[in-house]
């Protein structure tokens, strides 16, 4: 691969780059010129750094497929120019960008890494910096061949490098935001980068990179819960368009032995709806043969997610419905792991 010791940051929004009204004391986007101020680092840095800004900045509770798309855009247009791209996004919904990214990046041969922080760049504490110089450095680490160290879709924060359709974030409060409860870490940067290489994902450098735009968000998230009524989750088979559904069951997969929420799975399976089972827990996987409620679920023709996050999930199955149509496609590339984002457990 040529290498063009560039790398390109992406600023989207969040509260890395925001400051206080002095107003009304809450935080709000400021220009992206106002994060460059606060990092004079950014002059020790050895790779060069180009700069796109979204304009108006985005909060991350507004993030949605359309600017997916746009990301992709951007990224794809640009690919050839740049050694590895860093994405400043808000906190709230990183995983979820991050995990659709992973799939609109076909064969992804370059890093991409989202960062961001906790307190904005301009405060006395910040974590911003550190997140922000180490996903830079992150995303230019090339192995002598020329070849990059971590050639996929990752969140880099408080001194951890994870998969982003992996991630979760964990804490609110604290710097350490995000962690990856069912996978382990990429990278763990102290004094030096400790890469642990058995984890990161090898693309076939022989084929290209196949950016996608399209998603479908006719999904939605159902979350059991002790005490279901009937007649509350009656209208869903009343949805014309509802193409998917993220089901939160308890524990390893297992869901009330009721009737009613068995015959209510099985009509929307019959309609082409794809159900897929992911446990409540934020660690472990969904293992439907391992008690009597979740055979009922296979009966139902309900789909393991295995040890799949939520945001995973979710956006996995707006990534399938967007790009394909045939039922039985989607449920076979369901149980598959098409970005490293679940683990099928040997037969």
């Amino acid at each position: 691969m040529q290498r063009t010791n560039k790398v390109l940051l992406i600023y989207t929004g969040g509260t890395i780059g925001m400051g206080r009204n002095p107003k009304t004391g809450a935080l709000e986007p400021l220009d992206f010129n106002h994060l460059v101020e606060n990092v004079p680092e950014f002059e020790q840095i050895s790779t060069e750094v180009d700069t796109y800004q979204f304009i108006p900045a985005i909060d991350s509770s507004d993030m949605s497929p359309v600017f997916w798309g746009k990301l992709v855009r951007i990224i794809a247009t640009k690919y050839e120019q740049y050694d590895g791209f860093v994405i400043l996004h808000g906190t709230d919904t990183m995983s979820y960008t991050a995990s659709a990214l992973s799939y609109m990046f076909e064969n992804l041969t370059k890093p991409i890494i989202l960062t961001g922080s906790q307190l904005p760049i301009g405060q006395l504490r910040t974590d911003g910096k550190e997140n922000l110089m180490t996903s830079i450095e992150l995303a230019s680490s090339y192995y002598p061949n020329g070849r990059p160290i971590v050639p996929e879709v990752s969140i880099y924060f408080s001194g951890h490098l994870i998969r982003g359709n992996r991630s979760t974030k964990q804490n609110a409060e604290e710097f350490n935001a995000f962690n990856s409860f069912n996978y382990p870490h990429l990278c763990e940067a102290g004094v030096n980068f400790n890469f642990k290489t058995q984890n990161i994902l090898t693309p076939d450098y022989d084929l290209p990179m196949i950016p996608h735009t399209a998603m479908d968000n006719n999904i939605t998230v159902l979350s059991l819960f002790p005490g279901m009524k009937e007649g509350i989750f009656d209208h869903i088979l009343d949805l014309p368009d509802l193409h998917g559904i993220v089901m939160r069951s308890y524990g390893s997969g297992n869901a009330p032995q009721q009737a009613w929420l068995m015959k209510l799975l099985k009509q929307l399976t019959d309609k082409g709806v794809t159900v897929v089972n992911i446990s409540q827990c934020i660690s472990g996987q969904v293992e439907m043969n391992r008690y009597d409620t979740g055979y009922q679920l296979k009966d139902a023709n309900v789909i393991s997610g295995y040890d799949s996050t939520v945001e995973a999930a979710i956006t996995k199955l707006m990534f399938l419905h967007a790009n394909y149509t045939d039922t039985k496609t989607i449920r076979e590339y369901m149980n598959r792991s098409i970005a490293g984002e679940i683990t099928i457990p040997r037969a």
